[in-house]
């Protein structure tokens, strides 16, 4: 998988991308990432990018031209064109779902908002796929392309070294409901015991006492996923 950050803070995303499984990956040859400052496209001489909002109003919105340019270079760089995500908090909601479906691309431009956000232009010229990480606002979007950064690599082959981990996982396809809990050592820490049956060594019994648990957590703490409270369901 090959990741083009198109940001005007590349050096954000030193610390991140020097550590854990994402470093791992990228040693091994599973994940590319490569950092694109979208000011290198800019035709002036400050290296300007962002302009006051024809209309009035606060801030700054970053100009069609440099934005533009930037990602149709990053495009060229290879014959394949990727897949171009604009990280914005009026895109449609990042779920698994979506997570799982930019997992099947090859290659991923992931395009970084800053300020009040892009000229309405540049949506109107690439037609990026428009993703929001939440109801929420960001300071930028970096931040942001590190979460779906983050959640596409768990899904590459052989990134995990399990293939089978992230089956399991919150919210992965075909698993409505929150993960277990999960325990290891010591069995005892400040009167609080592991449970038994995890130490019983009979598989089926802990497979139920997972799929149990996982079902009672999920109606805790997020009802809304069961299907028992999705409209239309049948509670008869």
């Amino acid at each position: 998988m090959h990741f083009d950050v198109l940001t005007l803070f590349p050096d954000i995303f030193g610390g991140y991308l020097g550590q854990s499984l994402l470093k791992k990956a990228m040693d091994r040859g599973l994940v590319q990432v490569r950092m694109h400052d979208m000011r290198e496209w800019s035709t002036d001489k400050h290296q300007k990018v962002d302009d006051r909002p024809y209309g009035g109003g606060p801030g700054m919105v970053l100009r069609v031209e440099p934005v533009v340019a930037c990602a149709e270079a990053v495009q060229s760089l290879e014959p394949t064109q990727g897949y171009l995500v604009m990280l914005s908090p009026q895109g449609r909601r990042l779920t698994q779902h979506v997570v799982e479906q930019l997992a099947r691309q090859s290659r991923l431009l992931l395009l970084c908002g800053r300020y009040e956000g892009f000229d309405q232009r540049v949506s109107d010229i690439l037609r990026p796929d428009e993703i929001s990480v939440g109801d929420y606002v960001l300071n930028g979007g970096e931040v942001a392309a590190m979460v779906v950064i983050d959640a596409v690599i768990r899904l590459i082959p052989d990134v995990l070294g399990d293939e089978d981990s992230p089956k399991d996982d919150s919210f992965s396809s075909g698993n409505r409901l929150l993960e277990c809990a999960q325990f290891t050592r010591p069995r005892e820490f400040r009167g609080l015991q592991v449970p038994e049956v995890l130490l019983s060594g009979n598989h089926e019994e802990i497979l139920r006492w997972r799929k149990e648990q996982s079902y009672l957590r999920t109606r805790e703490r997020r009802a809304d996923l069961l299907p028992e409270s999705r409209p239309g369901a049948d509670t008869t």
